[in-house]
């Protein structure tokens, strides 16, 4: 390992203590050291424009950068154990071939607020992935709603209840997901604050010019205080987590649905090939893995956010224990944007088995319809309720499901799913 950027003359490192003090770092900061790199030039332009560094030395700065992020991306240089972390390498890196003005790159910045602007740039792009995946998976939704939809039982406590269509389905998870992508939305517009120039959480005796850094890594606003900077630091990870985890309940209840729609005691739903996988020992199965852990993915998504939430038991300042939440960060992320990517194609290539779920709805399934309508001719609802439970075998006489979806006039029911109503807000949050 190089010398660490902290280490005094009176001090001898003890190799085991390093190991423990880095654990995995070095590997996890191979996610977020192209942020890194990019703050880093950002900070350098900062202290070209306060005379800190020559334009000369800032030009030598900024070209190695760019070097050290193109062999980075082409494999060249390794970020692995040579290293405590991404931003020592940096550092080792720049002072290697530039001498002084790579000693000189860390002037008035600190670690602190170098993983903490990698981290912000690092989630802005991943909340506008999530943004981008939720607006998708509405999007589909709409299509299929407004394009195919058949009569379904509708259940309640997963027993039949009464009339439903697919297209009530679908509409459902669209208005869902155009509630997710707002919350991403609003996760990002959070987060979206430079902590670049706090340096280890109560600034310093320069006038950086932060309002540089600010504009130059395209951040909606600068956080102002030093200490707020570090007080945020968990706080805006968990707010990041939230809104991957909110799409990831919606995504666990969807795949509950499918998981119950395609067994042989339903049987309302046939998958695509490639998402469902045999067994290893019953020849005679497919089985519907992918939905499964498309439903289990909420739970990784939801353990990151429980363990970066125990992480902040903390008092105000900077503490070592916050290096744990990279890893749970970069976790929760992983998993939960590799389920939600699955979930546009899926949505639009499984088939729905009208037949099968037309030969579900059971007469009794009408007698929300007769108690409705007599209530309305006037009789108190009551009445007309016991009167509809006493007769609920016959409750379907003359009664098809598409007369009785034709029949649910409330808005956004069977007969008005005020799709245009779900599109516009949809668009709404496009511009």
């Amino acid at each position: 390992m190089t010398q660490p950027l902290w280490q005094k003359s009176d001090t001898q490192v003890d190799a085991r203590i390093m190991r423990f003090l880095a654990g995995n770092d070095v590997v996890l900061d191979r996610e977020f050291f192209l942020h890194d790199i990019t703050a880093s030039k950002a900070h350098v332009e900062g202290l070209a424009n306060i005379g800190v560094v020559s334009g000369e030395e800032r030009d030598a700065l900024l070209r190695e950068l760019d070097v050290l992020a193109g062999d980075f991306s082409a494999g060249v240089f390794v970020l692995d154990d040579r290293f405590e972390d991404g931003h020592s390498a940096i550092e080792a890196r720049l002072t290697e071939r530039l001498g002084d003005a790579g000693r000189r790159v860390h002037t008035g910045r600190s670690r602190n607020d170098q993983i903490l602007v990698a981290t912000r740039l690092w989630l802005k792009e991943k909340l506008s992935t999530l943004e981008t995946l939720c607006r998708a998976i509405a999007e589909v939704c709409l299509q299929r709603a407004a394009g195919d939809s058949v009569p379904m039982p509708g259940y309640t406590h997963i027993q039949r209840a009464v009339v439903s269509s697919t297209g009530m389905w679908f509409a459902a998870f669209a208005e869902a997901f155009i509630d997710n992508t707002l919350r991403a939305r609003q996760a990002l517009a959070l987060i979206d604050a430079n902590p670049l120039g706090t340096a280890a959480g109560y600034g310093v005796n320069v006038a950086l010019d932060r309002a540089h850094t600010t504009a130059a890594l395209g951040f909606g606003r600068m956080q102002v205080s030093p200490i707020y900077a570090q007080l945020s630091r968990g706080k805006f990870e968990m707010a990041a987590l939230d809104a991957v985890g909110t799409a990831l309940l919606d995504t666990r209840r969807l795949a509950w649905d499918l998981s119950l729609f395609t067994t042989a005691e339903f049987d309302f739903v046939s998958l695509p090939g490639e998402y469902t996988t045999g067994s290893s020992i019953m020849p005679n199965k497919r089985n519907p893995d992918v939905v499964e852990l498309l439903r289990a993915s909420y739970a990784s998504v939801a353990a990151a956010r429980t363990e970066i939430e125990q992480l902040l038991s903390l008092p105000s300042g900077y503490q070592r224990d916050l290096q744990f939440s990279k890893g749970s960060l970069f976790h929760g992320f992983s998993m939960g944007l590799g389920a939600l990517e699955l979930l546009p194609d899926l949505l639009a290539r499984f088939s729905w088995k009208a037949e099968k779920m037309r030969a579900a709805i059971e007469p009794a399934m009408y007698a929300t319809d007769v108690a409705i309508e007599a209530a309305v001719a006037g009789v108190p609802f009551r009445d007309a309720y016991r009167a509809a439970a006493e007769t609920a075998s016959s409750s379907g006489d003359g009664r098809t499901p598409e007369s009785s979806l034709a029949a649910r006039t409330s808005p956004g029911a069977g007969n008005d799913l005020m799709l245009d109503t779900l599109r516009a807000r949809l668009s709404a949050l496009a511009g």
